[in-house]
C-alpha cells in the first residue's frame, strides 16, 4: 500500500520567501552544466548581512584568511587570498544591489561550454521584520563530469563554510576559520 505525502504548503512565511513560479522540470532531461544553492539564516539585519560580503574588512575576518582587496561594487576587480588556497583569485563584481544582491565572476576550471568563469550570485532577503536575513549563495558554470562536478562539490563547500563562518563571526564575533586551515 503507498501513503500519500502531505502537500507543501505552497505560501510564503517568514523563514521562506514567496519564489516566481517555475516551468516544470524534466528530471529526465540531461544536464547542461552543474551548479549548487547553499542558504543560511543570520541573526542580523539585511544591510548588515550584505556589508559584510561586500567590505573587504569584515570579509577577510571571517572568510578570506589571506585577505580581501577592494569592495564588492558593481563593476569591480577585487582579489581573494585563502589560507586554504594560497595565491590570489581575482574577483570581477558582475552587479551589487545593496542591500539585496551580489552577482560575481571567478574563474574556474572544467567550466560548461566557452565559459571561463563561474557565476556567483548572493541574496539577501530580510525575515521576521528585519531582524533576521537569509543569505543564498548560488553557483553555476561546470561541465557534467568529474572534474566539474568535483570543483562543483569543493566550491559548495566553500560557501558553506562561509555561510557558517559569517554566521558565528556576525552573531557571536568568533572567526570560526582562524587556525582551520593552518
Amino acid at each position: 500500500m503507498n501513503a500519500q505525502q502531505p502537500a507543501a504548503d505552497p505560501s510564503p512565511s517568514a523563514d521562506r520567501p514567496a519564489e516566481a513560479p517555475q516551468a516544470p522540470r524534466d528530471d529526465r532531461a540531461p544536464l547542461e552544466e552543474l551548479g549548487f544553492t547553499v542558504s543560511g539564516r543570520i541573526a542580523r539585519p539585511v544591510a548588515e548581512v550584505y556589508e559584510a560580503v561586500a567590505d573587504p574588512e569584515q570579509l577577510s575576518r571571517y572568510f578570506t584568511t589571506g585577505g580581501a582587496r577592494g569592495r564588492l561594487a558593481a563593476g569591480a576587480d577585487v582579489t581573494w587570498d585563502f589560507a586554504d588556497f594560497p595565491g590570489r583569485f581575482p574577483v570581477t563584481v558582475v552587479e551589487a544591489v545593496p542591500p539585496r544582491r551580489i552577482v560575481i565572476a571567478w574563474e574556474g576550471s572544467d567550466l560548461a561550454g566557452d565559459a571561463t568563469t563561474t557565476r556567483t550570485v548572493f541574496t539577501f532577503e530580510p525575515l521576521d521584520d528585519g531582524a533576521r536575513t537569509l543569505v543564498t549563495i548560488a553557483e553555476s558554470a561546470w561541465r557534467t563530469t568529474v572534474g566539474g562536478a568535483k570543483n562543483a562539490f569543493g566550491n559548495c563547500e566553500g560557501w558553506t563554510g562561509m555561510l557558517a563562518a559569517m554566521k558565528v563571526w556576525l552573531e557571536h564575533g568568533i572567526t570560526l576559520r582562524e587556525g582551520f586551515y593552518r
